[in-house]
């Protein structure tokens, strides 16, 4: 099952990339499109898993809030610190922090979660996605940039985002216990959000057909980001988090959610801010393709 979501998403990609390549999609579209991702089907599809079937149970809320954190303060140390050992090139540092720290929660989690734990776990890959989302548009804003220590960090905006706010909501509605929301609310923000998914992986496979076919195989420390994204983190927080008490359940799916391949937001951060795709799309597309084998595996020898 896992195994052939995996496919189904992969083939999205390839879609892309072969619309790329024709150019039905390419530079201002794969913009625009990036920014109603980010701003408007994202944050219907997590308010959309809070209105269909049965809510979730509300005592996740906290411990899922309390792991997330826990984890994104370990990866934040991780993104600054690991990368000088992974490449000699300065300019490289911040794309592989990023890509160490962020996995595709948002457009793969989300799938992904509900294969493995069922249709409700979205709400909670919605609840570790709030952290996850903060530290996007702070620390992943700032790797991406490269903007120093003494530069701007922190845009108070980011928490007033439409998908900070519709995690809030989200969150809102499952401690409240909202039931009976109506259905011209919850069906077009279903089918909103179900462009989501679909839509952020043909961006990936679009830019990933504005590189040349040898700089899709990768450098060394491209395997080794790879390496650590889809294996070694995942595993290492899934240990640490059974040391410090937390749930099988919550410590679960915290594992799946951050041993996800590399974050789309990386590649959307880089065409809103004007700095090159190329390196944070071959690491994309390298962990998005062996995650087809990384994740099944994980799932079944370590969750």
């Amino acid at each position: 099952m896992i195994a052939q979501v995996m496919l189904t998403l992969f083939a999205i990609v390839v879609v892309g990339y072969v619309a790329g390549k024709k150019e039905y999609m390419g530079g201002t579209f794969d913009k625009r499109l990036s920014k109603l991702v980010i701003d408007i089907s994202c944050p219907a599809l997590i308010l959309s898993s809070a209105m269909t079937g049965e809510l979730p149970d509300r005592s996740y809320i906290l411990p899922l809030l309390g792991i997330s954190a826990i984890t994104y303060v370990l990866l934040t140390a991780v993104a600054f610190w690991l990368p000088r050992l992974l490449t000699k090139q300065k300019a490289d540092e911040g794309p592989i922090g990023f890509a160490l720290m962020f996995g595709n929660v948002g457009f793969m989690g989300y799938p992904i979660v509900a294969s493995i734990f069922g249709h409700e776990a979205v709400f909670y890959a919605a609840v570790l996605n709030v952290v996850n989302t903060f530290a996007v548009f702070t620390v992943g804003t700032i790797l991406i940039t490269g903007k120093t220590v003494n530069g701007p960090k922190f845009q108070k905006k980011v928490l007033w985002s439409t998908p900070m706010i519709s995690a809030y909501l989200t969150m809102l509605i499952v401690a409240l216990r909202i039931e009976g929301i109506p259905q011209w609310i919850s069906q077009p923000l279903t089918m909103i959000g179900n462009i989501t998914v679909p839509a952020a992986l043909l961006i990936i496979g679009s830019s990933m057909s504005q590189l040349p076919l040898r700089a899709m195989l990768g450098t060394p420390s491209i395997y080794a980001t790879t390496l650590l994204r889809l294996a070694v983190l995942p595993i290492a927080i899934h240990y640490l988090m059974q040391l410090l008490g937390f749930s099988p359940f919550v410590v679960g799916i915290n594992t799946v959610v951050i041993a996800m391949p590399v974050a789309t937001y990386g590649t959307i951060l880089c065409l809103r801010h004007g700095k090159d795709t190329t390196l944070i799309t071959q690491v994309t597309f390298i962990t998005t393709l062996l995650s087809m084998l990384s994740i099944p595996l994980l799932v079944t020898y370590i969750i």
